[in-house]
């Protein structure tokens, strides 16, 4: 009997064998997404890209480069980060155990009793049985992967960790952008801060100067009043820069994970912008953008996880085993107690309230989402890209203009003040005018600057670069 027990359980194992030749689930293939023309106005055929830079050499400033890697140690959304990989390797490998049998132990001791009562005894008898029973035993049960359920389900798990960790890779290169963007923003508050400082320090001498020639009769009272107006509205300004100084520096710190506190830094003037940008061709952001790997790996994971609603149309064979030893006697448990047994199994859906066609039908919704948001990444990154760029043409072509008017108003402001004081060919409208202009023209200035800096910062995040 046994023998033939041990026969059938050997056909099953035979056809899991021959079914699992025809597995329902597909293979996985990189889909076709459109990369061409993603640069506006660009047609780039040299591959070499300043994404494949490492970020401590795009960045020379020293200071700069302690804060992004305190934030790199630091920083709470990248210590989480880490903590989903950790999660998904969890995941990955509970997947790859599945293909192993599980295993458990049991042991346990029953007593029961038996009473006579009210069975055909004579009458005044009551027999009462106590039994004792001693129990030891093993079992084990493993599910043959026919359809690869299993194998989908593992792709499916190792899809979402590399999913976690291209997406710690995605929140390191915006951590090193939002750092450096902050540091220089912050450098040009300061050398705002002090154009304007000594912008008031001018306006306060004119005062003086509006005074006395006042008292030449060369100017009226207006001309005072209008020039203390100027030094007042220079002053005004002053403490909303250092405002805008102290939540920059906040800012930074809790980018840094750290209190709030000042920040140890450079100057504005001391910063080198490099005068060429490698883009490479478009194709690279497929390996260079950690977010559009993660949007890929996204798609990979619910392609598998259509591969496995698929599989539950189909029967799954199991196989269990247990053996132990079994004794009403404790002394006696090793001697002529041994039992086991070996069952195996296919279970065939046939009715669950159409969950498997739910199922499916779910998962290729998922499927086709997840293509959609990879292509949705890719048009993202290209626009990220493209607006980079031109940040960066259109603060150079204004560099040029914005020095010259800074030099033509800097003319001006000297022009309307020799002619207020020697001659009286001009009243003090003139120079005010002309004096709200420079200052105007100089923090504009510093705005370009850090538009340019900025905007390569943004373009290095754009292009993939800072997680290699």
């Amino acid at each position: 009997m046994t023998h033939k027990y041990n026969k059938q359980v050997f056909a099953l194992l035979v056809a899991a064998s021959f079914f699992s030749a025809c597995s329902v689930t597909k293979t996985y293939e990189t889909p076709q997404v459109k990369t061409d023309g993603l640069y506006r106005g660009q047609n780039v055929t040299d591959s070499a890209t300043m994404a494949s830079q490492p970020w401590q050499t795009l960045f020379t400033d020293e200071k700069l480069k302690v804060l992004i890697q305190k934030g790199l140690d630091q920083n709470v959304n990248l210590k989480n980060a880490i903590q989903n990989i950790l999660q998904a390797q969890a995941s990955l490998q509970q997947a790859k155990l599945a293909f192993l049998p599980t295993l458990s132990a049991d042991a346990n001791a029953t007593r029961s009793k038996q009473s006579s009562a009210g069975l055909n005894f004579p009458p005044g008898i009551n027999i009462n049985t106590l039994t004792n029973t001693y129990k030891l035993s093993m079992s084990t049960s493993w599910e043959a992967d026919i359809w690869g359920k299993l194998s989908s389900s593992k792709r499916a798990a190792l899809a979402k960790y590399l999913e976690t960790d291209a997406a710690k890779k995605a929140i390191q290169t915006q951590l090193i952008a939002d750092i450096a963007n902050n540091y220089y923003g912050l450098l040009a508050l300061d050398q705002q801060l002090a154009i304007t400082q000594k912008t008031l320090e001018s306006r306060i001498a004119n005062v003086e100067t509006m005074k006395a020639l006042k008292e030449g009769a060369v100017v009226n009272g207006a001309a005072v009043v209008q020039s203390e107006a100027s030094r007042y509205a220079t002053e005004v300004s002053i403490p909303d820069l250092k405002r805008s100084i102290r939540e920059t520096e906040n800012a930074i710190s809790i980018l840094l994970a750290e209190n709030p506190g000042s920040i140890d830094r450079s100057t504005m003037e001391a910063q080198a912008v490099p005068s060429a940008l490698a883009t490479g061709v478009p194709a690279q952001l497929l390996q260079n953008r950690p977010d559009v790997q993660q949007a890929e790996l996204a798609f990979r994971g619910a392609f598998e996880n259509t591969n496995l609603a698929r599989t539950y149309f189909y029967p799954s064979l199991t196989l269990t085993a247990s053996a132990g030893f079994s004794n009403l006697t404790l002394k006696d448990f090793f001697d002529h107690s041994v039992f086991y047994n070996l069952v195996g199994g296919l279970t065939q859906p046939i009715f669950n309230q159409g969950l498997n066609k739910a199922r499916l039908k779910t998962a290729q919704s998922l499927q086709v989402q997840a293509l959609n948001n990879f292509q949705q990444s890719l048009l993202v990154a290209g626009q990220e890209v493209s607006n980079a760029l031109y940040a960066y043409q259109t603060a150079v072509e204004k560099q040029d203009s914005r020095a010259k008017q800074v030099a033509a108003l800097v003319k001006a402001v000297d022009y309307t003040q020799d002619l207020l004081r020697f001659s009286s060919a001009t009243n003090y409208t003139d120079v005010l005018t002309s004096e709200q202009s420079l200052l105007a023209a100089q923090l504009s200035g510093v705005s370009d600057h850090l538009q340019k800096m900025q905007a390569v910062v943004n373009l290095y995040r754009a292009l993939g670069g800072g997680w290699k």
